[in-house]
């Protein structure tokens, strides 16, 4: 029984320990100035971001889902711009740790000039951050920025928990959506172009073995191929992303043949571009009656979809759903996806879909055309004509669609959910395709009609009259279609 007493007693002082060291972080969590000076009360403290904790309140809801989340907290760097910059951006990381399925349990930023080469948010924080984790449960610190192997490694080292970075949870989330046999092959390129820098181990299984005769290394039952593992693993990682990368080519030439045949009969293809979740997919539903999955969660759609459309005239047209962008988005997915990101940088028409209900949709935007810029010069993705449409518009209030109107007075204000501006949304896109170039009169006889209706199709028909050799037509066609009427050509001087 007396021992049982010491117990308890050790237990209660365990507990009130935790809960002295949870009262003397709060005091810690002192919010900081929007000013862009480092102030010392800045720099000596880790700002708390409300409002990000995910956990789960309701014991049906856990009940329901069984499944044991991971429980993280974020870490943020604050080195520029506003507070409200570094709180959009931490509050957007709690949104990828949601869809990539963890429990967010705390945020917190720290204002520095640069991060610490070594730590990230210093070493003065670290024990800080240590204790918060032993505070709130966490199993696993996620940090808003790409992290360098020696930073990973200092941090898992004083934080005892795991760690990830930005990059690395994009990954995953990227890894969990792919369906496609060229969307696997494609993350799992980013994937181990991520890992290659970051592989490291441990202990005698990783030493080195003395290479051929070499006895001074070693000596007698050491002597081997001169490879360590980390090595044999790096070689194999090397050996994977050519195989992917020669795989990504040939689904790349597949690709290009489809638009080269498009190309050939001269439709137009519409591109549609946008920050993650913007609603996408929704506008593409909207238009075409695509059936796509919709779902409000970041990157829901990473294979790009292509579908028909028609103009009221009879022009055919091609609308095509890509890959949502994001902020800081990894280098190593913008080179694994090019690719798929190509079908932007072909199309003539980019429709540009912004979240008019997100806290800083001017963000998004330049996010967007950084990433468009970035994807190959020579494609000329940032050369295309582009359309911008304000999504989400019923989620907005009247004085954010004012001064967004203010902001972009060409863009187009729709709403994928309720319909409201859609018809708007198809005349501006039917006004800016791009028109063929040949201009033509031909007499089609009655029994090709066939002809006359690729005219209608693939051209802009500007007038049309009935003969009785047949369809007087005037129209502006491509080079094939205008070889294709050159037998039916009639002069400019022919009654209409």
């Amino acid at each position: 029984m007396r021992v049982r007493r010491r117990v308890a007693r050790a237990t209660i002082e365990e507990l009130e320990g935790i809960l002295r060291l949870t009262d003397r972080h709060t005091d810690l969590f002192t919010a900081v100035s929007d000013a862009g000076d480092l102030d010392l009360e800045d720099r000596n403290a880790l700002r708390r971001v409300a409002g990000l904790s995910t956990e789960l309140a309701d014991i049906t809801e856990v009940e329901y889902r069984q499944l044991r989340l991971e429980r993280v907290v974020l870490v943020g760097v604050w080195t520029e711009g506003s507070a409200d910059d570094a709180e959009n951006s931490l509050a957007e990381l709690a949104a990828l740790a949601d869809t990539a399925g963890a429990q967010v349990l705390d945020g917190l930023i720290q204002r520095r000039q640069r991060p610490d080469p070594a730590t990230y948010i210093g070493r003065g924080k670290v024990g800080d951050l240590r204790g918060i984790v032993i505070a709130t449960g966490a199993d696993t610190v996620i940090c808003d920025g790409e992290l360098s192997p020696s930073q990973l490694r200092n941090l898992e080292q004083e934080t005892k928990v795991k760690v990830i970075d930005r990059v690395a949870l994009i990954l995953d989330i990227f890894a969990q959506h792919a369906k496609s046999k060229e969307g696997k092959a494609q993350v799992e390129l980013a994937q181990l172009q991520y890992l290659l820098p970051r592989l490291r181990g441990w202990g005698e299984a990783m030493s080195r073995q003395a290479g051929g005769s070499a006895g001074g290394n070693g000596g007698v039952g050491l002597r081997g191929p001169g490879e360590t593992k980390l090595e044999t693993d790096r070689r194999r990682i090397r050996t994977r992303i050519a195989r992917l990368r020669r795989e990504i080519a040939g689904m790349a030439t597949i690709r290009e043949t489809k638009r080269s045949r498009r190309r050939r009969n001269s439709v137009p293809s519409v591109a549609i571009a946008g920050y993650t979740n913007a609603g996408k997919s929704s506008l593409l539903n909207r238009l075409t009656g695509a059936g796509v999955l919709v779902e409000n969660a970041l990157f829901a759609t990473l294979d790009t979809t292509t579908r028909q459309a028609r103009t009221p005239e009879g022009r055919v047209y091609t609308l095509s759903d890509t890959v949502g962008f994001v902020r800081h988005l990894p280098h190593q997915l913008v080179e694994a996806f090019r690719s798929t990101l190509e079908e932007v940088g072909q199309a003539d028409l980019v429709v540009h879909v912004v979240d008019g209900a997100h806290p800083d949709p001017g963000e998004q935007v330049r996010a967007v055309r950084e990433v468009l810029a970035d994807i190959d010069a020579g494609a000329g993705a940032d050369g295309v004509a582009e359309l911008l449409v304000v999504n989400k518009a019923d989620a907005a209030d009247e004085e954010t669609l004012l001064r967004l109107k203010r902001m972009w007075p060409e863009a187009v204000f729709v709403s994928a959910r309720t319909g409201a501006g859609i018809d708007d949304l198809r005349a501006a896109i039917e006004q800016r395709l791009p028109w063929p170039a040949i201009e033509v009169r031909a007499c089609v006889p009655y029994a090709r009609g066939e002809v006359l209706a690729r005219v209608h199709s693939r051209g802009e028909v500007l007038a049309t009259s009935h003969t009785g050799e047949g369809t007087l037509v005037h129209a502006r066609v491509d080079e094939a279609l205008a070889a294709e009427l050159a037998p039916y050509a009639v002069d400019g001087d022919h009654p209409e």
